[in-house]
Parts: structure tokens; C-alpha cells; sequence
């Protein structure tokens, strides 16, 4: 084979993976501007536009309340994710003893647990702390399962980083604890993006802990407000595809500026 036709092939094959991951967003934007009347199907384009959707979202499934909610434990719980991951792996990564690579092994092990395995446990201790309707309860509860994959990549990228630059520091004047603030974690970085990237897209797009732990319609998520758009009598898929389009748009926006710190930072933490 020629060093053309395969060109060629990758470049087929780089349009239908494309196409493939596209075509979600595609249907979800045509199903947003279609009426509940219109039964054409879903890969057709809607002849009369019907942006009335984007209205129903808003005002019956209290979208803007619930994006307020869902932007309050995201960024919360991210930053307890980014400081405590960081600072767990700190000592992981810098100091090669059997104890904490048997650490390190059970909190890889935590992330293959699956999280509907322990909810009947979690909740009664929720139940018990007082924390079924509280924003500190989801957030606690969404920071504790993001972090084993936090301590993980940054134990990962922080081997990579020389041990003389800790030492320069303290000879400097600076603690420990200062050197890391000061000097490690700028180094972390592209790291840290991905780390807020993987974990607020995770916890932003939560169901089932909000469905559960946040029981009250004042502390909706986005996800369940979209979740009220279908019911045992009515399914309007318009305007729950007008409220995905709107709360998708965040997470979208916030990789497309730092996506280049977010696929530096993935490569190196799991080469280096």
C-alpha cells in the first residue's frame, strides 16, 4: 500500500470517528428547535425552527437556579479535589517507601469501586450528618470519589519533577510546606487543568449522588432539572434538548481555551 492510499484512509477513518462523536451534539441541536407536533426524524433538519424550547427550559425547569447549584458544588468540590490531591501526593511521590506504594495501590484500588455499590451505606451516613439537602453534603461526597484519580496524577507527574528543586528551596529559607506552594505546585500546571477539567465535567454532569443527596426542588442540579422534562404523562424532548445544548456549553467553552493545557498535562501524567 502507497504511502498516498493511506493517507487517504487515516483521513476516512479520522472523519468517521469525528462524525461519530459530532453526530450526539447534531441531533441535539435539531431536536431543540422542533416541536412536540413534529415526528420527522431526528437526523432530518427543522424546516421552522421552534426556539419557543429554549424558553420552556429556562422558565419551567428553573435552568438558571439549577446551573447556580451545579456551579457551586462543581467549583467547591473541585477546589478541595486540586488542594488535597496535590498535597496527598506531595509526600507519595517524594518519598519511595513500600508503605506509601501500598497508599498509592489502594487508591488506585478506590477508583475501581463502583459508586452505586456503597450508596445505601453513604446515605445513612449522610442521613446521620445531617447532610441530605446541604451543599456541603455533595460536596463532600462528590470530592471524596474525584480524588483517588487527583492524588493518582499528580503523585504520577510530581516523580518527574527533581527532588534538588525541594532541597534549593529549603536551603533558601523555605519550609516544606512552602516549597510546595512555591515552588512545586506552579510546576503542576497543565496537571492541575486536567485534573479540573476531568473532575468538574464528571461532577457537573452527575445524576445519580444529586438525585439522591439533593432531594429538595430549591437545590436542583442541572441534571435533574433536565430530568423533569419527563414524566410518566408527557415527554417534551425539545425543550430537555434545549436545556442539554445550554448547560452543555460551559464545560465545552472551558476545554476549547484550555485544552492545550489539558492534553499536556494528560500525556505527561501518564508517561512520566
Amino acid at each position: 500500500m502507497t504511502k498516498k492510499k493511506r493517507t487517504w484512509i487515516f483521513t476516512l477513518l479520522a472523519l468517521l470517528i469525528a462524525a461519530f462523536h459530532i453526530s450526539p451534539f447534531y441531533i441535539m441541536i435539531n431536536m431543540s428547535l422542533k416541536t412536540l407536533s413534529d415526528r420527522s426524524s431526528r437526523w432530518m433538519p427543522a424546516l421552522h425552527p421552534h426556539f419557543e424550547n429554549y424558553v420552556t427550559a429556562m422558565e419551567h425547569g428553573n435552568l438558571m437556579s439549577a446551573m447556580w447549584n451545579t456551579f457551586q458544588i462543581t467549583a467547591l468540590s473541585v477546589i478541595i479535589i486540586v488542594v488535597a490531591g496535590a498535597m496527598a501526593a506531595y509526600p507519595l511521590a517524594r518519598k519511595a517507601s513500600r508503605k506509601n506504594q501500598i497508599i498509592l495501590t489502594f487508591i488506585v484500588g478506590v477508583m475501581m469501586v463502583p459508586q452505586l455499590s456503597i450508596l445505601v451505606p453513604l446515605y445513612k451516613e449522610m442521613v446521620t450528618l445531617k447532610g441530605i439537602n446541604k451543599l456541603w453534603g455533595i460536596v463532600i461526597v462528590s470530592a471524596t470519589f474525584h480524588l483517588p484519580m487527583a492524588i493518582y496524577m499528580y503523585s504520577n507527574f510530581i516523580r518527574s519533577i527533581p527532588k534538588e528543586l525541594d532541597e534549593a528551596a529549603m536551603i533558601d529559607g523555605c519550609s516544606r510546606m512552602q516549597a510546595f506552594f512555591q515552588v512545586i505546585l506552579p510546576c503542576l500546571k497543565s496537571t492541575t487543568v486536567s485534573v479540573i477539567i476531568l473532575n468538574g465535567v464528571g461532577i457537573w454532569n452527575d445524576y445519580q449522588f444529586q438525585l439522591y443527596f439533593l432531594q429538595k426542588p430549591a437545590m436542583r442540579t442541572i441534571t435533574l432539572a433536565i430530568s423533569t422534562f419527563f414524566t410518566d404523562s408527557k415527554q417534551d424532548l425539545g425543550a430537555a434538548a434545549a436545556a442539554a445544548f445550554i448547560v452543555v456549553l460551559p464545560p465545552v467553552l472551558i476545554y476549547i481555551f484550555l485544552q492545550k493545557y489539558f492534553v499536556k498535562g494528560a500525556m505527561d501524567s501518564a508517561v512520566k
